[in-house]
């Protein structure tokens, strides 16, 4: 998980934040394989070509949605938020302000960069929209939404691994169809068969001496190929992937279109989907966390405000999603490509004292590709921010349940239709979000 430390932050998520929560990369993530209680499904039959690789990234800490989008329209977001909203797009003045989407919402000029994407019809946000589940726990609701079942911590495997579990591969033949840029399996893709964590695909090997890397991948070979399901299998997709990765030029990758990944993080991570994407070796899911969101203090939605560190973080997200746009979604590849990005909860419509937000619930998601019906700011009706409308009276209503995007998105683009499974005890409403 990299999650980046802040002293914006709440002390669980601090705590979340320095320890690796999740599978390590010696043990579960190698030998993620179909779990016992999974039901017999139909195999998902779409050709590869109506398929589309998604990059799905969870933005951890809890983001500020009604700072990234703007909800300008509704006056009593200033009400609220005296100190630390965002200026009106006609606002007087030079100063910062947001820039118009509609005539209700705005991006935060930290989020600007996004606008060709959204102009250009490829980028869908869905505002007012989050889990059901009302957990103000960091870990508990990012686990709910990783797994796809409020309150089931029966539930083991992530949603997006069990979707790759209920499709065929779009390549049969490959070692490696899911990766998390992580130091451990990302709960999303627990349950997926052939997932890895790869913090760096550039630098993937077994963990040990560089002086005996190549002995120790023979030994692997040599030792685990003849055992028995799933270790042997799994040993060798180990193996297969790392000579995989070494055929990749990750450092030397030149992005087209003009974009250029910001050095940091997330851009790094983005800039080696994008060679590991357009290598076309088979992988068609990647997972990735963009931390630090957890803004109590100080949030500083816009440059000129406390320091303006959420929007540094903001610029650095845009920043590299745009990158993305215009060097994969843009440019051709041999399959199409969808991003979406959740949080686990959003926060509070009105600031506290310290001029940031607790933790909330209605949030804003976001779905970027060729084939999402874009341009547009999708709601379920907007709950209002007065606060007879808040839920709890501080909080933006959840009106849109998050499942509802992911469950159009894996079935009309990830061209697999087994929701009942993907998203055990739920029916979605499909939104729109998605182009024919």
């Amino acid at each position: 998980m990299s999650d980046e430390l802040n002293d914006t932050g709440c002390r669980e998520y601090n705590d979340l934040a320095r320890r690796d929560f999740l599978l390590t990369s010696a043990g579960v993530g190698i030998a993620a394989f179909l779990p016992t209680w999974l039901p017999n499904v139909v195999l998902a039959q779409t050709s590869a070509s109506n398929r589309d690789i998604i990059v799905s990234v969870f933005l951890s800490g809890g983001t500020d949605g009604m700072s990234l989008v703007v909800p300008f329209g509704d006056p009593d977001y200033y009400t609220g938020r005296p100190t630390i909203a965002v200026p009106r797009p006609d606002a007087a003045g030079t100063g910062p302000k947001a820039t118009a989407l509609d005539n209700f919402f705005g991006f935060s000029p930290g989020m600007a960069p996004l606008m060709p994407a959204y102009t250009a019809g490829d980028l869908l946000i869905a505002h007012a929209t989050g889990s059901v589940d009302t957990s103000r726990s960091h870990f508990d609701a990012q686990r709910y939404m990783e797994v796809g079942v409020p309150q089931s911590p029966s539930v083991a495997t992530g949603w997006l691994g069990r979707h790759l579990a209920t499709s065929t591969p779009m390549r049969t033949s490959a070692p490696l169809r899911a990766l998390g840029l992580t130091t451990g399996l990302p709960q999303t893709l627990s349950g997926a068969p052939k997932a890895l964590p790869i913090p760096n695909p550039a630098t993937f090997s077994l963990n040990g001496s560089g002086a005996t890397a190549i002995s120790r991948v023979a030994f692997m070979d040599t030792n685990y190929s003849d055992a028995s399901a799933p270790v042997g299998a799994n040993a060798l997709d180990a193996t297969n992937t790392i000579a995989l990765l070494r055929l990749i030029n990750f450092t030397g990758y030149s992005p087209v279109n003009g974009a250029v990944y910001p050095n940091s993080a997330f851009g790094q991570a983005l800039r080696s989907s994008a060679a590991l994407i357009k290598s076309d070796v088979g992988v068609e899911a990647i997972h990735a966390f963009n931390g630090g969101w957890d803004t109590h203090n100080q949030a500083g939605p816009i440059a000129t405000l406390d320091g303006g560190y959420m929007h540094g973080k903001m610029m650095d997200l845009s920043q590299s999603l745009a990158a993305f746009y215009a060097d994969v979604i843009q440019g051709t590849t041999a399959y199409g490509v969808t991003v979406v990005l959740i949080s686990e909860f959003g926060r509070n419509a009105r600031e506290n004292g310290n001029r940031g937000t607790d933790h909330g619930r209605g949030n804003v998601a976001f779905a970027m590709g060729k084939k999402i019906a874009g341009g547009k700011v999708l709601t379920n009706g907007w709950p209002g921010l007065a606060r007879e409308n808040l839920e709890s009276g501080q909080d933006l209503r959840v009106t849109l349940d998050h499942r509802d995007i992911l469950a159009e998105i894996v079935q009309n683009r990830l061209g697999n239709s087994n929701l009942s499974t993907i998203f055990p005890s739920f029916i979605p409403r499909f939104r729109g979000v998605t182009e024919p």
